[in-house]
């Protein structure tokens, strides 16, 4: 594996880097929502910027490298990378703006190859093993599509080339920012051992920390210790898989047809608060929202989640599993309510507050009954669809929220994700 120096962390492949082994890719555009901010303002590139809401108790959705050299963060409270980087300059976030080149971006990786795995609005895996006989070897493929990337869009991208999908993802993120890092399939544990041990998947904070006292802190560290001593320190399914990735073993394939594991909507309230009223009229609203991502998606969802984020920061997730799946407004926000009814909060203010539908399938089979009690409502939300589509959003709007719909309210930066992830 040729290796040009970078960066701190940073390593990239030597122009002349290549491997017919490398056929997995992992494509992630660089500060995504950052970079599109900067096409129409070209007077900020090579400043910290920082996109976010107007309001200072809004949270960082995205930053330039230059912002984040300060420590700003996505998802950060926009006061405290604001302390950290009184420079910055705050661009509002614009949705459909990074929608617009995301399909763009899309369309380019698809123009190389059918097999196209979309993890986000920004990052891909590409398969691209059948293309090398039109088109040439990972290494000549990767850097044109980088090459096409800037010249049709003005954005840059990082690539990872590697045999498996899990290397080929962390390869990319080593070559951040603008970079290319190509691991051949016989360089992949010389690649990964050195590694700590958090840079694994499924290894967050708290197994680190774990792992790290029992004195676990490479991934090599993590290939040594015997597949059932590890089971019995973090579980069965936990060890086995940590194992595995630690030995280079990932067999999952891009799989193009993949389906979103969930939808969401969450806000940061201007001010904290304990209202009632506010906390329902924001579930309410949120619910519409995450119905209408169902219904034009033609999945429907058996899991609904509530998440609150309290003044002091502390969040929780609680969630509730439906009799039947539903892609109505009307079930989701009755069960949020629920779900905010039950945790007895006694005056705790909200700082944040989300809805999520999760465990998404197709409508029918297991899905739908032949007669639901969500089918009335369902006709009712279709009919405020139908109007939306023809005369636009907000054309019919329940009355408790014609005051926020007015007002234009965004929604935060994970509503326009597949997942939730930070943009990097």
């Amino acid at each position: 594996m040729s290796v040009k120096g970078g960066q701190g962390d940073r390593q990239v492949s030597a122009d002349s880097a290549d491997s017919t082994t490398a056929t997995i890719l992992h494509i992630d555009m660089d500060a995504f929502f950052a970079s599109v901010e900067l096409l129409d303002r070209p007077e900020l590139v090579g400043k910290p910027v920082i996109v976010a809401g107007e309001s200072g108790r809004s949270v960082v959705t995205s930053a330039t490298y230059e912002a984040r050299r300060f420590g700003v963060r996505s998802a950060m409270p926009v006061g405290q990378a604001m302390r950290l980087c009184p420079q910055a300059v705050i661009v509002p976030p614009n949705g459909a703006k990074y929608s617009h080149y995301s399909r763009q971006v899309m369309a380019i990786f698809r123009d190389v190859t059918p097999f196209v795995e979309p993890l986000s609005i920004d990052e891909a895996f590409l398969d691209i093993a059948g293309a090398l006989r039109l088109l040439g070897s990972p290494g000549t493929i990767a850097r044109e599509l980088r090459a096409r990337v800037r010249r049709e869009t003005g954005l840059t991208c990082s690539i990872g080339a590697a045999s498996t999908k899990f290397v080929a993802k962390l390869a990319s993120t080593r070559s951040k920012p603008d970079g290319l890092l190509i691991v051949p399939a016989e360089q992949t544990l010389a690649f990964l051992h050195p590694l700590p041990v958090g840079a694994l998947w499924g290894v967050g904070k708290t197994t680190a920390d774990n792992l790290t006292k029992r004195g676990i802190r490479t991934v090599g560290d993590l290939a040594d210790t015997p597949r059932d001593v590890l089971q019995t320190w973090v579980g069965q399914a936990s060890g086995a898989a940590l194992h595995d990735l630690s030995c280079g073993r990932d067999p999952r394939r891009v799989n193009p047809e993949r389906s979103e594991k969930s939808v969401g909507h969450e806000n940061t309230f201007g001010v904290d608060t304990a209202d009632p009223v506010l906390l329902r009229r924001e579930l309410l609203d949120q619910s519409e929202r995450v119905a209408v991502r169902l219904r034009r998606g033609g999945v429907v969802a058996r899991t609904v989640a509530l998440k609150l984020r309290f003044a002091d920061f502390t969040t929780i997730t609680r969630s509730r599993t439906l009799r039947e799946p539903t892609d109505v407004a009307h079930r989701i926000y009755e069960q949020v309510v629920a779900l905010l009814e039950e945790q007895h909060l006694g005056g705790r203010r909200i700082r944040l507050i989300g809805v999520r539908a999760e465990q998404l399938g197709p409508p029918g089979g297991d899905g739908l009954s032949l007669w639901s009690e969500d089918d009335e409502w369902r006709e009712a939300e279709q009919v405020v669809d139908a109007a939306t589509a023809r005369f636009g959003k907000g054309a019919i709007t329940p009355a408790a929220l014609l005051g926020r719909r007015r007002r234009g309210e965004e929604p935060d930066a994970k509503s326009y994700s597949r997942a939730p992830r930070g943009d990097r």
